[in-house]
């Protein structure tokens, strides 16, 4: 009986191979060279190190992915990249509706609601956005029936003398030429279906990025080398010179590039709902004020500016009054005031300034008596609420004002020139005719089989998790690794048959 192989995980050491000799001397003597023992770390059979089974895998993988994502990815980089301009592009375009000349003082927010409520007679009150300078108009915001799904109409105030300047369809916060580039970059326009394809690119760009950098650190290097990785080589040619820009730009633009695919995902349909569920399950929710009402009886009466009786004749203060309140609570800058949504609920006034310093503090406010019933800082926001907000601020270009535009229209031009270089090595890799091949060779198959069990099981279970929660990510691997798998069995079977 023959003696039993050793376990996977028993060290073994192969044998030194044969010491070489040299071709004689002159002097008639031979020189042996010392024997070649292999690393420690090399794994069983011959197979290299742990790194050396794992390299060809993250190749094959960055390769075909760059391959069949990177349509995707270039889509977002284009779009992303005229999203960037977008503030520039609504303070020229709509410079009629958002800016006033300042002259005295500005009239109650009451009556410029008011003169906004007959310009949109059929319109529901949804909120009002006061200005934070003297030269911003007010905006006052309907929901009206016959609009596109999410969007609203917003009538824009001057308020120094209540005229109303336009009125625009706008998404949320956004104007009408952001709102199209913003729904451009997300979904093509295509809807709920269309918002997969930007997912697609989000779930895979951190697997690119980080292959790449995988590949990039586990390249032998000398200084000189070193100097080549992170700069492009300027003295190389053809594809290596290629890859050295692609490379260098990666390397560079990497953590932007990680954070642009993080952020990107947390407002995604499908994983976007997951990691919100783990967020709350961490307690990292973004918190937001209560609008119930305390029982009556506490806090001040009155009638400030702008107060009225509602059609069920309960007393409101009015919005001057629930805005005086929230200044009192130390609120500043651009403010939305939301009105109560029926009798038993109060004012929201929320802070909307998204620069650093964040400014989103929000108050809730009584409308019979302007109390104060809950106050909401950003400031004990849970940790990841703010690193939520921080991030996807960030993403928007809204973050760092220029600044942040800037680096993000770098890094949008960096992927697009990393996108395309990698699609001219693949063409530079094509074959010759003589091989009946068009298109570039992919990396070797078989990659995984050189890889220790005891990292490729970890692996597998860690892609399964990472795939259940990004499924855009995990279908179109497992759909990859099948048609790879399928493929192969064609191809010995039409071997075995041709010998």
């Amino acid at each position: 009986m023959s003696e039993s192989p050793p376990l996977p995980d028993t060290p073994v050491t192969p044998p030194a191979r044969p010491a070489p000799v040299l071709p004689p001397r002159s002097d008639g003597a031979t020189k042996a060279v010392p024997p070649v023992v292999p690393p420690a770390g090399a794994t069983a059979g011959g197979t290299g190190t742990t790194w050396g089974g794992l390299r060809p895998l993250l190749l094959r993988l960055h390769f075909y992915a760059g391959v069949v994502i990177g349509p995707f990815l270039l889509v977002a980089a284009v779009t992303g990249l005229a999203y960037t301009a977008t503030p520039q592009i609504e303070s020229i375009v709509y410079e009629h509706e958002l800016k006033v000349t300042p002259r005295g003082a500005a009239q109650p927010l009451s009556e410029q609601v008011a003169a906004a409520e007959r310009a949109v007679p059929d319109g529901t009150l949804l909120s009002v956005t006061k200005g934070a300078g003297p030269t911003d108009s007010t905006r006052v915001t309907f929901d009206k029936d016959g609009l596109a799904e999410g969007y609203t109409l917003t009538a824009f105030v001057d308020p120094y003398d209540r005229e109303v300047l336009g009125t625009l369809e706008t998404f949320g916060q956004w104007l009408p030429a952001r709102a199209w580039l913003d729904d451009l970059h997300r979904n093509l326009h295509l809807g709920e279906f269309g918002r997969n394809y930007s997912e697609l690119a989000a779930s895979w760009l951190w697997v690119e990025v980080l292959g790449g950098l995988a590949l990039w650190a586990g390249t032998p290097r000398n200084r000189q080398r070193l100097r080549r990785l992170v700069v492009p080589g300027g003295g190389a040619k053809g594809r290596r010179r290629t890859m050295s820009w692609h490379g260098a730009v990666g390397l560079w633009a990497s953590i932007g590039l990680l954070g642009l695919s993080a952020t990107g995902l947390t407002w995604s349909g499908h994983a976007g709902t997951s990691i919100g569920q783990v967020q709350d399950a961490l307690g990292g929710s973004t918190p937001a004020v209560s609008t119930a009402l305390p029982a009556a009886g506490s806090g001040r009466e009155g009638a400030d500016g702008g107060g009225r009786e509602g059609a069920d004749g309960t007393k409101d203060v009015g919005i001057d009054a629930a805005v005086a309140s929230a200044h009192d609570a130390g609120l500043r800058g651009v403010l939305v005031v939301t009105p109560p949504a029926d009798a038993g609920t109060a004012y929201v006034v929320k802070e909307n300034t998204r620069s650093w310093p964040v400014r989103q503090d929000s108050v809730a406010v009584a409308p019979a008596t302007g109390e104060v019933t809950q106050t909401q800082r950003f400031d004990d926001f849970p940790v990841l609420a703010k690193l939520t907000s921080w991030g996807i601020n960030a993403h928007m270009g809204l973050l760092f004002g220029l600044v942040n535009q800037i680096v993000l229209a770098l890094l949008a031009i960096g992927l697009i020139a990393m996108i395309l270089w990698g699609y001219r090595m693949w063409w530079l890799r094509r074959p010759t005719r003589s091989e009946g091949l068009a298109l570039g060779r992919a990396p070797a198959r078989g990659a995984w089989r050189r890889i220790p069990g005891r990292v490729l099981a970890p692996a597998v279970v860690l892609a399964a998790v990472v795939g259940y929660y990004l499924p855009l990510f995990g279908l179109p691997l497992l759909v990859f690794l099948v048609v790879d798998v399928t493929v192969g069995v064609v191809r010995r079977r039409r071997a075995g048959a041709a010998a």
